[in-house]
């Protein structure tokens, strides 16, 4: 029987992975749940079915299950994306700074302009050596008004982006804006892009790391938790 069981759970596993990218893994730390972040972050619009996306549909009800259930200890956010829905993007890293649980981001390849918002947003941020994370300013797809309220539009939209990032990382609102309008490095762009080391030195990124070590980062924030709830007095 438990044999059949465990049969189902791997199944259950591949099943969560190949629909929406995650899965919840059992070990002698606790359970931990991972979300994978790939591609593009798809918002509003359906973008083409050849595109490797990451629905914020998707991901935004696993994320309020995860810290509504009991059975989950912890998250590891594995990020390999080019950015994408600006709002959708912001949306998810909202949730995942709200969270109460030990979650702990890892970029691997790239972390990449909306995607920057989504590695910060965790308790604690790791980079590869050989990851990348490109910061530039705010941009639109297709027919844009050019009128005062559209650039006040943006410039707003830039502001929570800055806000949000500056507040939850050690980087300091004006370095952020300095790599975000930096000219002369992107050839056809504004803006930086930031690699591995470079990123923790500027304060983004909290530490250098692979899965190991966000591995070993979670297993001590969930032994943390568990110890500060049992120090807690009953009322």
């Amino acid at each position: 029987m438990d044999e059949i069981h465990n049969s189902e759970e791997r199944k259950d596993d591949i099943e969560q992975v190949k629909d929406l990218g995650s899965v919840t893994t059992q070990g002698i730390y606790g359970n931990i749940h991972c979300i994978v972040i790939v591609g593009q972050i798809e918002g509003h619009q359906v973008l083409p079915p050849q595109n490797k996306t990451t629905k914020y549909e998707h991901v935004i009800p696993q994320l309020a299950a995860i810290e509504e259930s009991r059975e989950i200890d912890g998250l590891l956010i594995l990020l390999n994306t080019v950015g994408g829905d600006i709002e959708a993007g912001l949306a998810i890293a909202e949730l995942i700074a709200g969270m109460s649980k030990p979650t702990v981001s890892l970029v691997l390849g790239g972390g990449h302009s909306i995607g920057v918002p989504m590695a910060v947003a965790a308790k604690r941020s790791m980079i590869a050596t050989s990851a990348a994370m490109t910061i530039h300013p705010v941009r639109l797809n297709g027919v844009v008004i050019g009128a005062p309220q559209t650039f006040n539009y943006l410039e707003k939209i830039q502001d929570r982006i800055v806000e949000f990032i500056t507040a939850n990382s050690n980087i300091s609102a004006e370095k952020f804006t300095e790599l975000m309008m930096k000219t002369g490095e992107m050839a056809s762009d504004v803006g930086s892009v930031v690699y591995g080391q470079e990123a923790v030195d500027v304060g983004l990124i909290d530490q250098i790391g692979g899965l190991s070590d966000a591995l070993r980062v979670l297993h001590e924030m969930i032994d943390e938790r568990r110890n500060n709830i049992k120090e807690k007095p009953e009322a």
